[in-house]
């Protein structure tokens, strides 16, 4: 039984990504501020660790075969004020440095680091039927420089021998949380909220196929470098909206258009990466031979839908 180690396996993607590894065989081990007071799974373990003041638990770092990072504090959770921007920041690229002086400084046998990333890395889209690939540049903008940052914190393990793969994550469907979430509290109501003119690009990815896609790279050894975690086709916020709408209340519902100003309101410079349209492409990924099991919306809302129960007319 071999055994990863995973930073931030308390989030909406590490808690998936621990059940499916180990639904594989593998043993897991989370690097956690806090052990939960209950476990009764004996091949899953917690370990502590305090990026702070840069401490880990060694014998979990002795303990594993691969390192899968996903820490890092919440993008939209709270306002982008200049102590929550170097937040996100430093909670990506500190992170990385402890994993990193760790393994020069003590004894492992880890083989490959997966870390996540995220397609906040590109700009917007600048042109009809363009897509963004790994080979185009971080946008000057915030996000954009924090993924850059992000990458190159835990690049430097590549020198030690360790294989390092990096998935830029694009918008994750998932019940439990995230931007799924928030479409459907709306809707929840009758009210299918449409962002701004809802042509805007969304590439996202079902949750089971970002876990596929996390242990494909760890088993993968011709993996290497950065790849785009998203679904084959991407969508407009409008078709996802209005889909995800006509699963949960057939046809009892009723589009509305939030205008530009009500978002920049809520969300301020936040609003940016909702009305972003970002095209990004899963063609590296592919070829090097990942398939998918939802690889359109309809067939990922189908699954999520089916897995609760319909919201249904109230009259009915």
């Amino acid at each position: 039984m071999q055994t990863i180690l995973i930073t931030g396996g308390t989030g909406l993607v590490g808690k998936a990504l621990s059940k499916y590894l180990l639904s594989k065989g593998y043993k897991v081990i989370v690097l956690t501020r806090a052990i939960p007071i209950s476990n009764c799974n004996p091949a899953l373990q917690y370990a502590l660790w305090d990026v702070k003041k840069q401490t880990m638990d060694l014998a979990a770092l002795k303990a594993a075969d691969y390192i899968i990072h996903l820490a890092g504090a919440g993008v939209v959770d709270k306002k982008w004020t200049e102590a929550y921007k170097k937040e996100i920041e430093e909670s990506r690229t500190q992170s990385s440095k402890l994993i990193v002086n760790s393994l020069k400084e003590n004894p492992h046998t880890v083989k490959a680091i997966v870390s996540s990333s995220a397609i906040g890395w590109y700009g917007a889209d600048n042109q009809e039927g363009f897509a963004f690939t790994e080979q185009d540049p971080a946008d000057d903008s915030f996000l954009g420089r924090t993924c850059q940052l992000w990458e190159d914190s835990i690049d430097p393990a590549a020198a030690l021998g360790i294989r390092v793969c990096k998935l830029r994550t694009g918008i994750v469907l998932s019940n439990d949380g995230g931007a799924l979430a928030e479409f459907k509290k709306p809707i929840q109501m009758g009210v299918a909220g449409i962002l701004g003119n809802g042509k805007q690009i969304v590439s996202w990815i079902h949750i089971e196929d970002l876990c596929r896609m996390f242990l494909y790279a760890i088993e993968n050894q011709a993996l290497q470098g950065s790849y785009n975690a998203v679904a084959p086709s991407p969508v407009t916020n409008k078709e996802l909206t209005l889909k995800l709408a006509r699963k949960m209340r057939s046809a009892f519902y009723i589009p509305i258009h939030v205008p530009v100003f009500i978002l920049k309101m809520m969300m301020g410079t936040r609003s940016i990466e909702v009305l972003k349209s970002t095209t990004v492409s899963c063609s590296k990924i592919k070829q090097e031979g990942f398939t998918y099991l939802y690889p359109s919306i309809d067939a990922a809302l189908n699954e999520l839908c089916e897995k609760q129960l319909p919201v249904t007319n109230p009259t009915s």
